[in-house]
C-alpha cells in the first residue's frame, strides 16, 4: 500500500465541501504542508481517521425522512 492520495478522494474547487470533518481538515492541512514535508504513513493516518469519522457519522446522523404521502384522492 502506498501513501499516495487517490484521484477520487481529491476535492476540486468545483466539488462540494466534504461531509466528513476529517476530510475537510485534511484538505486544509495539506494546503499548508507540502508533500516533501509529509512523513511516512501520512496517507494511512488520515484514512484511518476518516474511517472512524465516517463510522461515527453513520451512527449519529438521523435517518432519512420517509417520503411524504400524497394527499391526492384516487378516482374511481
Amino acid at each position: 500500500m502506498t501513501d499516495e492520495a487517490h484521484p477520487e478522494d481529491l476535492v476540486t474547487e468545483e466539488s462540494p465541501v466534504p461531509v466528513n470533518p476529517v476530510t475537510a481538515a485534511r484538505l486544509q492541512v495539506e494546503a499548508q504542508i507540502p508533500p516533501e514535508k509529509r512523513g511516512p504513513g501520512w496517507d494511512r493516518h488520515w484514512r484511518e481517521l476518516e474511517h472512524y469519522a465516517e463510522a461515527a457519522l453513520e451512527w449519529t446522523a438521523p435517518p432519512p425522512a420517509p417520503p411524504a404521502k400524497s394527499k391526492r384522492r384516487r378516482r374511481r
